[in-house]
Parts: structure tokens; C-alpha cells; sequence
């Protein structure tokens, strides 16, 4: 019975690859917070962001919380992502493993969009003088476990906030995300390094309306008869805007394990509810360093069957360093080229403890 369930999980992967070559973009621009679209942590990143049947450290919160239950033991991780035209994000995140409950987890995604900006209108085009910023951030907290050693579920509910000037926008959205570890295509036999299938849906939540006295506009309701109040209070009414919800499913295996050294090949497909369907593959050579840690090297390529998609070809490379009294140290690095916007480095350190 159970091979006949995975067998299913594998159709629905096919299947859902095959109709990234046949939807077209739609509803493109329709959706706020799209800071939660970029993609944190180095290695996920110079993967190509094929990470959903991968992920299994701090980084999981954004890309599967499953993949947080394959963390060995208590985690803080940093990331700085420096992004274009001078936006800078960043992840912070710390995660408790308890054997016998599971991991759980919180993490902090911030955005700066830079120095002040002039304030401009119709009137004044060259600036009143008064200067503007605009920010955003999210709030996770996160919990997964592992219900079989074939089967990890994780959640994440998170709180979502958007600023520009005197206005703001929030909004609430769970994550939820599974991996399932399968014998197929393990070339030793065991379940561990078999094909692995992740699932997740990520920010499916309430949606954003942005609010402040930047919208308050005095007016005049009868503009042609005397007598009347010329400004009342007035205020623009905005729409409320959805979330980027992305659904991900994609497949892992390792074609070669030999000795010190293991190749991890990943696919994720992607179906957002603000763009057409893509998919995203990657690969990862790992190199055992006995007494010392692990060494890494990654690929990928993002976005393959979008028109008109900016992302290309990523790399990057990672260690983990073990120390005495069970303390490590992990430092990754991500490159993504992005087409005429540029180009953008991801840079990941954690600390194990």
C-alpha cells in the first residue's frame, strides 16, 4: 500500500511539471508583499531554488518547514542578501530541536529599500522637501517533526508588515510543507538515500490594505455652489491586495554515493497565484572532511518555461566546520544573475550548538 501511495506523489510531480509548458502568464502585478517571492538562504539559492525536497536546516522556514526536522541540533543562522537597486534583505533565525517533540523555530525577514526618498507631486515634481522610506518585514514561528522515518511535516504561521511613509499595510498567512523519503532510486539500498518528494504551500493568509493620514485628502463635494464646506475630510479608499501564494512540489536523488562524496540532483515545479507555472532545477556535491566537517558545491538554474524571466544560471559553495563541545560553524555563498537588473550575492552564516 505505502508503494502505491508514493507511486501516486510521483504522478502528481509529473504531472504538475507537465503543465509549467502549457499555462501562460496571468494576474501578473496583482499581489502585495512580494518580498516573500525572492528566495533566502545561500544554498537554496545557488540551487537554483530547487530546495523543496532538500531543505533540512534554518533556511527550511522559507523554503518547506518540513525540512526543519532533519536539523541534528539547535541552530542560529544570519543571512544577508544584498538585492537591486540598492534593496537590502536579510534573514535571521534561530531553531530548538527536541528529539522526543521537534524542532521549532522563529524567524525574522527584513527589507530596506534604501535612504530617504524626496517626496514629489503634480505641483512640486522637483520634491517638497520632505523625504520619505519604505520597509517590509515578516515574523515566523515554525514547528515540524518527523511522524515516521519516512514522513516529516512542518507549519509555520507567520505576521507580515509593509510600510511606505505614514502608510502600512499587514497581514497574517500560514506555511505548511511536507518531504517524504522513498526507496526509489537509491543506489545502496537504504531509505536514506533514496528519492526524496517535497510539498509545500507557502503564505496563504489574510490580504493587505494599506492605511495612514498619507491618504487623507480634504475635498470639496459641491465644488459649484457657495455657501458650502469646500474641504471636507476626506480619504482615499485602496483595495485589498492577496498575498503571493506559491505552491511547490519537487523531487531529490542522489545518483552517486562513494565513500566521502555524495551528488544530490533536485526539481521543483511552482505554481504562484501572480505569474505563469516554472520550474527550478539544481544540483549539490557534498565532500565528507572526517574530523574537520563538510564541504559543498552547488548549481541551478531558476525559472525555466517563464517568458520572459530575468533569473538564470546560480552557483555557490558552503562548509561546516565541527568543533570541540559539539559547536559548528557553517558559511555559505550564493550568486543568482538576474538579467538586465543585475546580479545578486547571498551570504549565510550559521552557528550549531
Amino acid at each position: 500500500m505505502k508503494k502505491y501511495k508514493v507511486l501516486l506523489l510521483i504522478i502528481l510531480v509529473l504531472g504538475t511539471l507537465n503543465s509549467a509548458f502549457s499555462q501562460k502568464p496571468y494576474r501578473v502585478g496583482t499581489t502585495a508583499a512580494n518580498f516573500l517571492e525572492i528566495g533566502f538562504g545561500s544554498a537554496g539559492n545557488a540551487m537554483g531554488d530547487a530546495y523543496v525536497s532538500v531543505a533540512s536546516d534554518l533556511s527550511s522556514i522559507y523554503w518547506n518547514p518540513a525540512g526543519l526536522s532533519y536539523m541534528e541540533q539547535h541552530e542560529a543562522q544570519f543571512i544577508y542578501q544584498p538585492w537591486i537597486a540598492d534593496i537590502s534583505t536579510g534573514f535571521a533565525s534561530v531553531g530548538l530541536v527536541f528529539p522526543r517533540l521537534g524542532t521549532f523555530s522563529i524567524g525574522l525577514i527584513f527589507v530596506d529599500y534604501g535612504d530617504d526618498m524626496e517626496v514629489t507631486n503634480l505641483a512640486m515634481q522637483d520634491g517638497t522637501g520632505e523625504m520619505f522610506s519604505a520597509n517590509d518585514f515578516a515574523v515566523s514561528l515554525s514547528y515540524a517533526r518527523r511522524l515516521a522515518n519516512w514522513f516529516a511535516f512542518g507549519a509555520s504561521t507567520k505576521y507580515i508588515s509593509s510600510k511606505i511613509w505614514h502608510s502600512s499595510a499587514s497581514a497574517f498567512a500560514v506555511d505548511l510543507g511536507v518531504i517524504v523519503n522513498t526507496h526509489f532510486f537509491s543506489f545502496t539500498g537504504k531509505r536514506e538515500d533514496g528519492m526524496n518528494i517535497g510539498m509545500s504551500i507557502s503564505n496563504y493568509g489574510t490580504k493587505m490594505t494599506y492605511d495612514g493620514i498619507d491618504l487623507l485628502q480634504p475635498i470639496d463635494i459641491l465644488p459649484y455652489e457657495q455657501g458650502n464646506f469646500r474641504d471636507v475630510a476626506g480619504k482615499f479608499s485602496l483595495q485589498s491586495w492577496e498575498l503571493p501564494l506559491i505552491f511547490r512540489i519537487g523531487v531529490s536523488i542522489n545518483p552517486l554515493i562513494m565513500g566521502q562524496h555524495r551528488l544530490t540532483l533536485a526539481a521543483d515545479a511552482l505554481h504562484p497565484n501572480n505569474n505563469m507555472e516554472s520550474v527550478n532545477v539544481g544540483a549539490q556535491y557534498k565532500i565528507n572532511l572526517p574530523t574537520t566537517g563538510d564541504f559543498y558545491l552547488r548549481t541551478g538554474y531558476k525559472a525555466l518555461f517563464m517568458e520572459k524571466s530575468e533569473y538564470g544560471f546560480s552557483f555557490g559553495g558552503g562548509i561546516v566546520l565541527r568543533m570541540m563541545n559539539n559547536i559548528g560553524l557553517k558559511i555559505d555563498y550564493a550568486y543568482r544573475g538576474i538579467g538586465i537588473l543585475g546580479k545578486s550575492h547571498c551570504y549565510t552564516v550559521g552557528v550549531l550548538f
